[in-house]
């Protein structure tokens, strides 16, 4: 059911997700099945609005996004090299998303393939979390092309909905030497031109079936996903500084069984 509620409901849980390591997309569909909003417009629903979240991003991260096409001296990241770091890391899930977006769409949106990533991604935090690691990237300026495509290639299991696209990335930068933080923020900022990519896209395919009330109701979630984002970001950065992302993978591992106990289809 198309409501101001439903939209409501479903922006403030992809604006509160969409940047942690619990997957948005997971919590969207678990979301739309408990409110009874599922088929083909509430999937292309929960793909668009997470634009929103990535709005907040693009705001909050305004300087360095201006500084890719107006480079400060001194900063890495930014100019033709932030651009090209960018695009390593985009590049692997464009195109692995082009080629599976129908199959992926028909088979892996659904609670079952949800839950079963939810516990495959929160035994892969606490792994990564458990190995030794030799920190050589503390910012965004010391990143390399090598860590970008590495990124790129994690970003890739997020594909698989439940998964989550900032855990798989989060956890890759920390596996090729980031600290927390620097992959935190890493995550954050590739999001924005694979999410604009992803929503342009989905967007295109589903057209023909969209209308104006879908579109006012889109507002909506878009506008309050955009504010939760912002709160969110802000909390999980100020987190970072003092925990791991083992209490992610705790809660992944006791929704999953839930997910199975009241969404068994």
């Amino acid at each position: 059911m198309e409501t101001f509620f439903t939209a409501l409901v479903l922006g403030i849980v992809e604006g509160l997700t969409e940047f942690l390591p619990v997957s948005s997309t997971g919590h969207l569909i678990l979301t739309g099945h408990l409110l009874g909003y599922t088929g083909p417009r509430a999937d292309t629903f929960e793909v668009i609005i997470q634009l929103g979240a990535i709005l907040a991003v693009a705001v909050m991260y305004r300087d360095r996004f201006i500084g890719l096409f107006s480079p400060q001296p001194g900063q890495a990241f930014g100019g033709v090299r932030g651009m090209w770091l960018l695009f390593l890391t985009c590049l692997p899930a464009v195109v692995l998303g082009l080629l599976t977006h129908g199959l992926i769409k028909e088979h892996l949106f659904g609670p079952r393939t949800v839950a079963l990533a939810l516990g495959v991604g929160a035994l892969a935090i606490l792994l990564v979390e458990a190995q030794p690691r030799r920190t050589r990237y503390r910012s965004l300026d010391d990143l390399t092309p090598m860590l970008a495509l590495g990124v790129g290639l994690f970003q890739c299991l997020a594909l698989w909905p439940g998964f989550s696209r900032a855990a798989a990335t989060i956890m890759g930068a920390m596996l090729l030497g980031a600290d927390r933080k620097t992959a935190a923020q890493y995550s954050f900022i590739a999001a924005v031109p694979i999410m604009f990519a992803a929503t342009g896209y989905d967007l295109l395919k589903s057209w023909s079936f969209l209308d104006a009330g879908w579109f006012q109701f889109l507002a909506v979630g878009f506008a309050v996903s955009f504010v939760a984002a912002w709160v969110a970001v802000k909390g999980f950065i100020r987190l970072l500084g003092s925990m791991t992302l083992r209490p992610f993978a705790w809660y992944r591992l006791a929704l999953a069984p839930v997910v199975l106990l009241f969404w068994p289809s």
